[in-house]
């Protein structure tokens, strides 16, 4: 199983959060250039399959007696710690590919922050779910959208100026032919 897998090997689980930021990334910029809304709208769409699966799909191997409605703590999370790499990588599709789809980074954080409380209440209201609450998983989740959100900030702004960029050059040569007239006969 991939659980067991990222458990025995838990340096990868920071690589792998990493190489699905750069692809997140440069799909996501190279969309926003292409102007493909209605594909970041299905990136988006799809993002939230995995948050679900991992979040809110049923474990029917936990007993959820003795375990508290939702544990309180904070820790500081290392490259070794699975769990916690592995909650700032969660919402991170979800919350990127929804920033540069409404062009709303700042929106888009504090509905990914409302989200991960949203996950983290189900989680300690519906006990058959056999998940746990854990207000680390809140913070984790939180950090990762505004990774998230931050980086779509980033990508916007580099579309726009190259955007801009481009429309300037090709007014300027416009500009230009008007000018000096066509000299190649077209």
């Amino acid at each position: 199983m991939i659980a067991v897998f990222l458990i025995e090997n838990p340096l990868l689980v920071p690589v792998l959060v990493l190489v699905m930021v750069i692809i997140c990334t440069g799909i996501g910029y190279l969309l926003l250039r292409a102007c493909r809304k209605r594909t970041l709208r299905t990136l988006t769409a799809l993002s939230v399959v995995p948050v679900v699966a991992l979040t809110l799909v049923p474990t029917p191997t936990r007993r959820m007696d003795d375990i508290p409605l939702c544990t309180v703590d904070f820790n500081v999370p290392t490259l070794a710690s699975v769990e916690m790499v592995a909650n700032v990588g969660l919402l991170f599709p979800l919350v990127y590919f929804a920033a540069l789809m409404t062009r709303r980074p700042l929106l888009m954080l504090a509905a990914g922050v409302a989200v991960s409380a949203g996950i983290e209440a189900i989680q300690a209201l519906v006990r058959s779910l056999g998940r746990a609450c854990a207000t680390s998983d809140w913070v984790m989740n939180s950090a990762g959208a505004a990774c998230a959100a931050l980086l779509a900030g980033c990508t916007i702004a580099l579309a726009n100026r190259t955007t801009a960029h481009k429309a300037t050059n090709t007014t300027s040569s416009s500009h230009a032919e008007t000018v000096h007239g066509d000299q190649h006969g077209r």
